[in-house]
């Protein structure tokens, strides 16, 4: 991996883990609602969950890395237990997700400290 893509990798990476945590904790909190509340929190977590697979697509663009094809991977079948109402489920898939881009992170860093640019 080439500095530059490091950089954005690492930068991806912290941005997605952020968001992969916020929707994984959304799927867990959706069991604690009303039935009346239900509809609406899939709709959001719907949305966070398509716009973190967006964020993974422009990452795999700046800085290719097997683990961002991986991830997308967890994040679409995370989508199908969403669209298939089985809402808590798509918890273990954004959380290896998470696993995947925590990876890609720890890699970049790691290039960017031997550089010595962190």
């Amino acid at each position: 991996m080439e500095t530059n893509q490091a950089i954005m990798a690492f930068s991806q990476s912290e941005k997605l883990k952020s968001a992969l945590i916020w929707a994984s904790q959304l799927s867990e909190m959706h069991l604690a609602l009303t039935e009346a509340d239900k509809p609406g929190a899939e709709k959001i977590i719907k949305t966070l969950v398509s716009m973190i697979g967006n964020e993974i697509g422009v990452a795999q663009k700046a800085a290719p890395h097997d683990d961002w094809l991986e991830a997308e991977k967890d994040i679409n079948t995370a989508m199908v237990m969403l669209n298939s109402g089985v809402v808590p489920e798509s918890g273990y898939h954004l959380t290896q997700a998470l696993s995947k881009v925590t990876n890609i992170g720890q890699q970049s860093m790691t290039q960017l400290v031997v550089e010595g640019l962190l």
